[in-house]
């Protein structure tokens, strides 16, 4: 009986010993690890005291490599949740809700992470005149590291009610369809070059027909005589 108690104290203090600081919770589970290496590691609490006028907060939610990861739910001082966040590589990505004091819903906000190791993503291009038809795909560069993305609701917190909604596409205001590729503002973001100018059709010079050649034949370097051609402005 001894030995078997022996064995697990030293599975025991093996299974901390990965980690350079942790607090026990009164669960008897294991916060706030930091491993050998420095980094944030697992389930974490975070308390911030009032700062500047601002209210303070408890949030909880997963470290991965010093990096917050998933689902963060924030809380005030009384206990009450007042956000519910995800975030991808320490960066928010995807809906993240905000509560009052009363737990009324008054914002939803949508965003997309960009990978502080990777800054570039491919994004697909739509038809100009089918916002439903992707037309090609491009890799960009994103730059900062939330950009809003998607649609954000706001709500009449007691009433429930959508107050108003806005749409973005890369940190940048959608169109009214909610896709930001299909305006001329929105291609120029991920360097979509004019079709039109780069079009080899376009830019060849249409045949002039025979007779014409043969009329500025025959009157090559002769004095230019103006005649009217439809134009204004003379």
């Amino acid at each position: 009986m001894r030995f078997i108690t022996f064995v697990f104290l030293l599975v025991s203090i093996n299974g901390f010993s990965q980690w350079k600081s942790y607090i026990i919770s009164v669960k008897g589970d294991t916060l706030n690890r930091v491993d050998m290496n420095g980094k944030k590691q697992g389930p974490w609490v975070i308390h911030q005291d009032e700062l500047r006028g601002e209210p303070g907060y408890d949030e909880q939610g997963y470290f991965l490599d010093n990096r917050k990861e998933g689902l963060w739910q924030r809380f005030s001082p009384m206990g009450d949740k007042i956000a519910e966040e995800h975030y991808r590589w320490g960066n928010k990505d995807g809906k993240c809700d905000y509560y009052n004091m009363t737990g009324g819903l008054v914002r939803e906000e949508s965003w997309k992470a960009v990978n502080p190791d990777d800054p570039y993503d491919t994004v697909d291009v739509y038809d100009l005149h089918d916002p439903t038809k992707v037309v090609d795909r491009k890799v960009v560069k994103l730059e900062g590291y939330s950009l809003k993305h998607g649609t954000w609701t706001y709500y009449d917190p007691e009433m429930g009610t959508i107050v108003k909604t806005e749409k973005y596409w890369l940190d940048k205001p959608a169109n009214a369809a909610g896709n930001g590729a299909a305006t001329d503002d929105d291609l120029k973001l991920i360097g979509i070059t004019d079709k039109s100018k780069n079009d080899t059709t376009a830019s060849k010079a249409v045949a002039k027909p025979k007779e014409v050649l043969q009329y500025e034949k025959k009157n090559s370097g002769k004095k230019k005589i103006k005649v009217r051609d439809g134009r204004t402005g003379y």
